[in-house]
């Protein structure tokens, strides 16, 4: 198996680590597509009309020979031309031809042995620097993909030392593209609550949360989950993998065993 360096807090090499062999799956970007579809679709909450609305009234037709359309209309108009029309769809007033139904089937689910081996696969992407560089991710001035660091790091708590951190590592870069990338989405979206779209920073991998949670909130773009909290919409966010990923030293360890 290949050694990887392991870093210190000050950027220097202190150790070298097998690589856990879930590390050499095979890259599978179609399942990679279908599991974060699957993790996002499971969150939708169903909804639709009532299946009477639009139909709760009394309205019927006068029938053929008035002169008149045969569509239903509402009861006690002094003429029946002036009188309202309703449950029809074209009416003004009357119900929906097609509303949404709260029985549509919106989860896209997928197998478990296929969603198991897609966020193997997603890890997998975060060892290839051409797959992470192809993200827009900035790696100049990384020493190496993916880079492991010392588990000192998950006691970290404030915002300024991990901003120091992050210059040492050169992940400093990738950062400030998170914060400046920032744009207005095109489209619709823009008045549904989603008008600006944020490029994603790197993700740190721990194998226990000390604080740096805290230390890593307020960079932009900058995500911090445990090992055994891994999953592929975080690794692979967008359906696109190839995230840059930092791991402590016992989070590496412990990706050995999971996700078998």
């Amino acid at each position: 198996m290949e050694k990887i360096k392991v870093y210190s807090l000050d950027g220097e090499v202190i150790d070298e680590i097998e690589m856990p062999e879930i590390f050499y799956e095979e890259f599978r970007p179609d399942l990679i597509k279908r599991a974060v579809i699957s993790s996002q679709t499971a969150r939708i909450q169903p909804w639709g009309t009532n299946p009477m609305a639009g139909k709760r009234t009394s309205a019927e037709s006068f029938g053929a020979g008035r002169g008149l359309a045969m569509i239903r209309r509402v009861k006690g108009s002094r003429h029946p031309a002036a009188s309202k029309a309703a449950f029809a769809p074209q009416a003004v007033g009357g119900r929906r031809a097609h509303p949404p139904r709260p029985n549509k089937v919106i989860h896209e689910k997928i197998n478990r042995k296929e969603r198991r081996l897609a966020i193997r696969s997603a890890i997998a992407a975060t060892k290839n620097n051409d797959i992470v560089e192809e993200r827009g991710h900035k790696i100049e001035n990384i020493p190496q993909i993916p880079f492991i660091v010392d588990d000192e790091l998950c006691k970290v708590k404030k915002t300024k030392d991990t901003r120091d951190i992050f210059k040492k590592f050169g992940l400093i870069d990738d950062i400030i593209r998170a914060k400046t990338g920032k744009k207005i989405r095109a489209g619709k979206g823009k008045t549904r609550g989603r008008k600006y779209k944020s490029p994603v920073g790197p993700l740190i991998v721990v194998g226990e949360d000390k604080g740096i949670s805290m230390g890593a909130r307020n960079h932009p773009g900058v995500d911090v989950v445990v090992v055994e909290n891994l999953n592929v919409e975080l690794l692979a966010p967008g359906t696109h993998p190839g995230r840059l990923t930092i791991y402590t030293k016992s989070a590496l360890e412990k990706l050995g065993e999971l996700f078998q």
